[in-house]
């Protein structure tokens, strides 16, 4: 069976030296495998270079029932990348936001609700021009939301402790393992109001941004047992001052 979908390219993993397999998750069918040869000449640089992480592509895939890859075909750039992919800076956000993606995603069914966020935020990146150290901060925090792991701002005030087990805010720190001090909760609550249009307003330094991404991303591991070690995140804080 055939099927038309449209997706936002994982990661591409060597599988043999003749394939690859390229994950990407797709608008109508969740994250899918697909088996997709290496080969050398003009037309698979051509696809190779579609399937970069983050790509938006546009393809039909041949779905047989019982098997966990699937073929792809027809194969079209869905949004033009350039900048993303000839700006350093964009392209270490575009690898850990890839990585980040396909760890956390791996759900074989649809949810266009996140989907339609993180082809938004893609386009967004590709566009922005100022703002792009803060971009994978602000891209994680409403991450969260999609996935069910988003602090509960409403249970903020000032001088509270943050139940990083809970999600909540607390005026004294009781019971669980893992709090936010208050002036990193007040960090916390900064941080969600943080949007794609306003990122560029918000001033950290390296080791403040450092420590915001090292505390998200543990606060992400409390709630979703498949983000383990991650590679890129080193990148970033040597990248950006």
């Amino acid at each position: 069976m055939y099927e038309k979908l449209k997706g936002i390219v994982l990661a591409t993993i060597k599988y043999s030296d003749r394939h690859n397999i390229v994950h990407i998750y797709t608008d109508s069918r969740g994250r899918m495998a697909f088996a997709v040869p290496i080969g050398n000449t003009r037309g698979a640089r051509m696809r190779n270079a579609m399937l970069m992480p983050l790509s938006l592509v546009r393809f039909e895939a041949r779905i047989t029932a019982g098997r966990e890859l699937s073929s792809l075909h027809d194969l079209q750039r869905a949004y033009p990348l350039s900048s993303l992919y000839g700006d350093p800076a964009k392209s270490a956000v575009a690898m850990f936001v890839g990585e980040v993606l396909s760890h956390v995603i791996q759900e074989q069914e649809s949810n266009m609700a996140l989907f339609r966020y993180i082809e938004a935020a893609v386009m967004t990146l590709e566009e922005l021009e100022q703002g792009v150290a803060n971009f994978h901060i602000c891209f994680l925090y409403h991450l969260g939301a999609h996935l069910g792991i988003q602090p509960d701002m409403d249970t903020y005030q000032e001088g509270a402790w943050f139940d990083m087990d809970g999600g909540v805010f607390s005026r004294v720190p009781a019971g669980g393992q893992h709090w936010m001090r208050p002036n990193e909760a007040a960090a916390l609550y900064l941080i969600s109001r943080m949007t794609f249009r306003n990122l560029h307003l918000f001033k950290f330094n390296r080791e403040q941004r450092n420590e915001v991404l090292d505390t998200m991303l543990g606060y992400y591991r409390l709630h979703n047992s498949t983000l383990g070690s991650l590679r890129s995140p080193d990148i970033l804080k040597q990248l950006f001052v």
